[in-house]
């Protein structure tokens, strides 16, 4: 066994130096071997060819090149000159090497592309994997110190520097500053120091992905809506919606393999996606109908849900009126996707053959510049129309403002009085040029709409889709917003569902709901948070609101808690003698449901109301009728996926028996569809 004394007084040796005889006799085999004529050389090639790199380490390219110069005799007369003077310029470039920076020349690092192609096979290749690029440096490092420790040239050897050209002298002052610097950091190796690895440099490892597009995809934060208590806020008021881009956007995340983030949840969406079979009034006089029915809460006992459905009139086709529309379409570079623009085009294309001969078709794009493609044209000549949709083509930024002004414009130039004005914008995400704050664009959108043309906005792909843009711009523009992901939706929403796209039969309908503080302690309004008004808001006809089209269908969906059982808040301590001061009046209702609305052409607001008892009510929930269960089910697919607290114990299982009870007669697949999706997100959840 070695002596513990012994390995220390080894550790403690120095090395010994290199022997300067040998170094000199090296160089002078090197330069002797350079002197050799050319035809002695053998020209075959070795090794692999070096490959295209990136460099952002100028000084270090530059000197690489200048000692490429050198070894082929293109800037010193004598070799033996030649291979002193690359000496240091080697050991120049390795220091920069090794040290992992690069010099600022007052514009900050540059990026230097250095090619390789026409270059001979026998090119030293360069280091690519970590190991690679370790034994490269190590080489660099041995060959640096030989370098610094070589004797001072012989006389002769200066004597043959000091007669070499011009561009020597020249170059050789060029190189002094950097060459000092390089001799400054050798002095400083000299000390040992610690270098933090720089993630600029870092290798990476083999295993690692690659890098992902960045997700640009904006959508409003929103919490849900609370428990409110009916004796301190009776009264809940809020816009009807008819969207439907977030179903549609649920559902292709799903498809693609997770759960889609909360705010990307609009349960009212989700809900008022699934036409339903509701009574719709006999005649147009009334624009819509509503029916209330209470029922059993499945996924809390005790609780009840108050289920109010609207049913618009359903225009029949030979009295729609006529349409003049104008298709407002991005065609920005990032629309080069196949499920953006191509999709696009598809969908608008359904959407022609839909339309009747004396309707009129206008085509504004945006890119960089907004530009018309297609003048107002009757869609008798629907190849002009299909042709002008085919020639569309991708490139440019989003100038989305000028685009809105232009196709407000066209709309203007041909407005049909009595008719049905809307503009149709397809994108798939931000404006970039001009106005870009969404409240910019709504303000823009809220001066437009006076002019009685409506907008319709469809999103398209992912990745960069400005949801809550649309969402603003649709609202305040007495339009819909949808999402377009496959060409079946695009002929859902624009085939199947045209009518009520396109044609309105009411605008700023709001709902307010008072609840009845004797019969109901606590309610809340499921979804709607995106939409809710203030309580004076409702009888205020300046206050915008949402549409209903020709044959729409809008549900609305309370949890209450009647008076008697379990409650999340504390009733008043004072709150008893409010209440009992004269008594309350209709103490048998639930709650008393108003909805008002103007006509398309009008700016007054008529009002309808419906008083809530228990003539509404059903004893079980499976005595509700069949598209009330199925849109329960939805609504509580809804919460789960926003991991709200009232569905948290009930299960992905619970929600596909009611759906499949209630599935009924589903003619396109759409509540099979649902189905599918409550067991995929019960997948991707671990939970059943």
């Amino acid at each position: 066994m070695v002596d513990d004394k012994e390995l220390a007084k080894l550790r403690g040796l120095r090395i010994p130096a290199p022997d300067p005889e040998a170094k000199i006799g090296a160089l002078h085999a090197a330069l002797t071997a350079f002197d050799e004529p050319q035809e002695k050389i053998s020209t075959a090639t070795q090794g692999s060819a070096e490959p295209h790199r990136l460099t952002s380490r100028a000084p270090t390219f530059w000197a690489a090149k200048l000692w490429r110069e050198i070894m082929q005799k293109k800037l010193i007369a004598a070799p033996a000159a030649a291979g002193l003077l690359a000496l240091p310029i080697a050991g120049y470039t390795a220091l920069y090497l090794l040290d992992h920076r690069s010099f600022d020349f007052g514009g900050g690092e540059s990026a230097i592309t250095e090619t390789n192609a026409g270059k001979p096979a026998g090119t030293k290749p360069v280091a690519t994997s970590a190991a690679d690029k370790d034994k490269q440096a190590d080489t660099e490092s041995r060959d640096l110190d030989e370098t610094l420790m070589a004797p001072p040239p012989a006389p002769a050897q200066e004597s043959a520097i000091a007669s070499g050209n011009a561009q020597n002298q020249v170059l050789m002052r060029g190189l002094a500053e950097p060459m000092a610097k390089a001799e400054s950091r050798t002095r400083d190796m000299a000390q040992p120091k610690v270098y933090a690895p720089s993630a600029e440099v870092m290798p990476a490892p083999a295993d690692m992905p690659a890098p992902q597009a960045e997700n640009r995809d904006r959508f409003e934060d929103f919490k849900s809506n609370p428990v409110r208590s009916a004796l301190e806020n009776p009264v809940s008021t809020f816009s009807i919606d008819v969207d439907t881009a977030s179903y549609s956007f649920v559902r292709r995340s799903l498809k693609q393999g997770f759960l889609p983030q909360a705010d990307t949840v609009r349960v009212e969406e989700m809900v008022n996606y699934f036409p339903y079979d509701w009574k719709g009034p006999d005649k147009a006089d009334t624009p819509f109908n509503s029916t209330v029915t209470v029922m059993p809460a499945p996924w809390n006992a005790g609780h009840k849900l108050m289920h109010v459905a609207i049913k618009g009139y359903d225009v029949q086709p030979a009295t729609q009126p006529k349409a003049n529309l104008v298709f407002l379409i991005d065609v920005s570079g990032s629309m080069n996707e196949p499920d953006k623009l191509p999709l696009l085009k598809s969908a608008f294309r359904l959407l022609v053959s839909k339309l009747k001969a004396d309707d009129t078709i206008s085509i504004v794009t945006y890119a960089g510049d907004a530009g018309t493609v297609l003048e107002p044209t009757r869609v008798a000549e629907k190849d002009k129309i299909l042709h002008a949709i085919d020639n569309l083509q991708p490139g440019g930024t989003t100038a989305g403002e000028a685009g809105i002004r232009e196709a407000y414009r066209l709309a203007e130039k041909s407005f049909v009085k009595d008719g049905v004005n809307r503009v149709m914008l397809a994108t798939d995400g931000d404006f970039n040029v001009g106005q870009t704050d969404d409240d910019d664009l709504k303000r823009l959108i809220e001066e437009e709409r006076k002019t009685g043309v409506y907008l319709s906005v469809f999103g398209f792909g992912r990745g960069n889709l400005n949801d809550r843009m649309m969402q603003t711009i649709a609202q305040n523009g007495n339009g819909t917003a949808a999402y377009i992901d496959t060409l079946a939706e695009a002929e859902k929403v624009l085939v199947e569902d045209s009518s009520s796209t396109l044609f309105p039969i009411a605008k700023d309908v709001k709902i307010q709901v008072e609840f009845n503080p004797a019969k109901v302690a606590e309610y809340r309004l499921i979804g709607y948070e995106t939409r809710a008004l203030n309580r004076e808001d409702f009888n205020n006809d300046r206050v915008d609101a949402g549409d209903i089209g020709s044959g729409h269908s809008v549900t609305a969906i309370y949890e209450i808690t009647p008076k008697g059982t379990a409650q999340q808040i504390d009733d008043l301590r004072y709150g008893d003698a409010s209440t009992n001061n004269g008594g309350v009046a209709n103490p048998q209702e639930y709650a008393f449901v108003k909805i008002r609305y103007k006509l398309p052409n009008e700016d007054t607001s008529r009002l309808i109301t419906t008083p809530v008892t228990a003539a509404n009510e059903v004893s079980s929930f499976d005595a509700a009728g069949t598209d009330q269960r199925f849109s329960v089910a939805v609504a509580a697919f809804g919460q789960k996926l926003r991991d709200e607290d009232a569905t948290a114990k009930f299960s992905f299982d619970r929600i596909a028996e009611i759906a499949t009870a209630a599935r009924g007669t589903d003619p396109f697949g759409y509540r099979s569809e649902f189905l599918s999706l409550v067991r995929l997100a019960s997948a991707l959840s671990g939970k059943r």
